[in-house]
């Protein structure tokens, strides 16, 4: 008889232990692998969500602007308008002088001029009351658009 075994020959040791590292280095390699693809997924979710945040930051930004500047151009138009009134009215007020008074003539001059002086300081003064308020609006609007890119930068460095 032989001493040659037919069977399958039991495995050693060292092979065994050998077998079950490789088991756990692939494994680990597998999980490394769907980790990174994870995280690589995260990241792209997190550019595109504040990418749309940025977009909805500077469409805000950019209603602001565009109703300060309404604000501003109405101002202005009105202050216009009253300047015109006030013009009109000082040279109507001139002519019913000048109609009535043919004989007081210097005295009429010296009205005339003194309406004419008043509705000058008047408009200054509407003037530069619009200048003031749209230059406020003006502050309120770069206030509101720097708050908006600051909370903008913190969301975009957040995400990074």
């Amino acid at each position: 008889m032989s001493t040659n075994s037919t069977g399958p020959e039991e495995k050693g040791f060292f092979e065994k232990v050998k077998e079950t590292i490789e088991g756990l280095w692939d494994g680990t390699k597998d999980k490394a692998e769907e980790l990174k693809d994870k995280a690589a997924d995260t990241i792209d979710h997190l550019k595109e969500k504040s990418a749309s945040e940025k977009k909805v930051v500077a469409k805000k930004a950019t209603a602001v602007k565009s109703s300060a500047n309404t604000k501003v151009a109405a101002k202005a138009a009105k202050a216009k308008t009253a300047v015109a009134d006030i013009k009109a009215k000082a040279a109507d007020k001139a002519k019913e002088i000048k109609a009535k008074s043919n004989s007081e003539d210097a005295k009429a001059k010296k009205a005339v001029t003194d309406i004419k002086a008043k509705a000058t300081d008047k408009a200054k003064v509407i003037t530069a009351k619009a200048k003031a308020e749209a230059a406020g609006a003006k502050r309120s609007v770069a206030a509101k658009t720097s708050k908006a890119a600051t909370a903008v930068k913190k969301k975009a460095d957040a995400t990074k």
